[in-house]
């Protein structure tokens, strides 16, 4: 079967890694241990499954020298490495010179300079890898190769999707480029629905009051971050936002409800002097599970995407697999257990922002959250903190966390409007890193680096001083 991929030469390469796959004798598949590489496991498992691949999945939180001479130790003859590799390829290709093992890579970071065979990557095709196609898609891009005559594994979009908006592919209001592709399959098969609408987290599973306080992107006054706003702006419309006391959630809503509400809103925004460009945040593009219980976390995709990270972030990736693989049981409610966990260290690890502060240099802001906020989700604490009164949105953030009584976890943030001025932030993150023996990378929007516990501030001017010359 063809594969549904917007690009030949992409398509030829997915077909030149599933062949290889299907010549091993049993396949070791590496993740990245995010909501982007979770779903990208599950995707190729799924594929490899479905293709009679034997295979087993290992995740691992960063790929590095030491993590890759652990995956060669374990002695198997193909290692499939999905939502990374393609930056490590100096390391892997040491490897498989040696003949440890044949690397197959489907990842969309930017690729070390080395390269082999077997290596599927948007960017190797022009592709925004940060933007057009995530990890989840180029492992789409594979499952479709793995395909046999009578195979289809159009309904794995759906889990690509996810991995997508994951990733946050979607932050201009919707999944673009090579990403539309796969939505458009997983319309065709049945496992998705997209559609324009209010563009705000938790559609699925919140109160309509805790909707529209917590929406973060769009600041609306007397409504954003005011429990008692966004309650008296609910009950003045011709609504019936209760039902048997009980606040309804915006699925909850009709479609009549819904152009009633929705309107309103950018109404309100209009009055309160929200600048024309953010008012049009509020409406975007939703994707919604269809075999998916409605009103849980699992029919939206942005709530899907979070229980996963959930899992991700306290190293529990198996939790996550499982879940995608279909499990509704033990695995699902420890991941609801992880995200009412991750939900709290989030909300704590922001407030500590707030009462502390960003400390500005001439071209970014950062802070040091030492052992207070987890290594693990500080580059998340930073992403909200970047729509937070707290964070200069003009300059990209840069945090830093404990990773261990030796090295420092550097997670940095941007934003599109800097992006498009110049910013790159896995170029800044990989340099100044490297300047102090560290290593790094990631995207343009969004990277990270690991570097010695006592050069912070040497790694500081460095990347000041990078990210100076990106945006001059």
């Amino acid at each position: 079967m063809a594969v549904a991929a917007p690009v030949p030469d992409l398509a030829d390469r997915a077909t030149d890694c599933a062949d290889r796959l299907r010549e091993a004798g049993r396949v070791l598949l590496a993740s990245h241990i995010d909501a982007d590489g979770i779903t990208s496991a599950a995707v190729a498992s799924t594929g490899l499954a479905r293709a009679g691949i034997d295979h087993e999945v290992v995740f691992e939180k960063q790929l590095d020298a030491d993590s890759i001479a652990g995956i060669a130790a374990r002695e198997l003859d193909v290692v499939l490495f999905t939502d990374f590799g393609s930056g490590q390829l100096d390391v892997i290709a040491d490897h498989e010179d040696r003949g440890d093992f044949v690397p197959v890579i489907a990842d969309h970071h930017q690729p070390a300079d080395r390269d082999t065979r077997y290596h599927l990557n948007p960017l190797l095709e022009g592709i925004d890898g940060a933007s057009e196609l995530s990890g989840a898609g180029a492992s789409y891009l594979l499952a479709r190769a793995l395909e046999g005559p009578d195979g289809d594994n159009r309904d794995l979009a759906a889990l690509a999707v996810v991995g997508a908006v994951g990733d946050m592919q979607d932050s201009d209001g919707g999944l673009v480029g090579a990403n539309e592709s796969i939505v458009a399959d997983g319309v065709d098969a049945g496992v998705l629905e997209a559609r324009t609408d209010l563009d705000l987290y938790g559609r699925q599973t919140r109160p309509l009051p805790k909707l529209l306080e917590y929406a973060s992107d769009v600041k609306i006054p007397g409504i954003s971050n005011d429990e008692a706003g966004a309650i008296s702006f609910l009950t003045d419309l011709d609504v019936d936002v209760k039902r048997d006391g009980e606040w309804r959630r915006w699925v909850d809503l009709d479609g009549a409800e819904r152009r009633t509400l929705a309107p309103a809103l950018m109404r309100r925004a209009v009055a309160s002097g929200v600048p024309s460009e953010r008012i049009e945040a509020l409406v975007g593009t939703s994707y919604t599970l269809v075999d998916e219980e409605p009103g849980t976390e699992l029919r939206d995709v942005s709530e899907f995407s979070t229980l996963l990270n959930a899992t991700a972030r306290y190293e529990r990736g198996d939790i996550g697999l499982a879940v995608c693989l279909g499990d509704r049981g033990d695995a699902l409610a420890e991941a609801r257990r992880l995200l009412r966990t991750h939900r709290r260290n989030l909300s704590e690890g922001l407030q500590w922002v707030k009462n502390e502060g960003v400390t500005h240099e001439d071209n970014l802001q950062w802070f040091d959250a030492g052992s207070r906020i987890r290594e693990t989700i500080v580059g998340i604490v930073a992403g909200m903190a970047v729509g937070s009164p707290a964070v200069d949105r003009s300059k990209p953030v840069i945090a830093f966390a404990e990773e261990s009584v030796e090295e420092l976890k550097v997670s940095s943030r941007g934003s599109h409007a800097l992006v498009r001025k110049g910013l790159d932030l896995s170029a800044a993150m990989r340099e100044a890193s490297q300047s102090v023996g560290g290593d790094g990378g990631g995207h343009d929007v969004a990277a990270g680096a690991t570097i010695p516990i006592d050069e912070r501030d040497a790694f500081l001017a460095a990347a000041d001083r990078i990210v100076g010359e990106q945006l001059s």
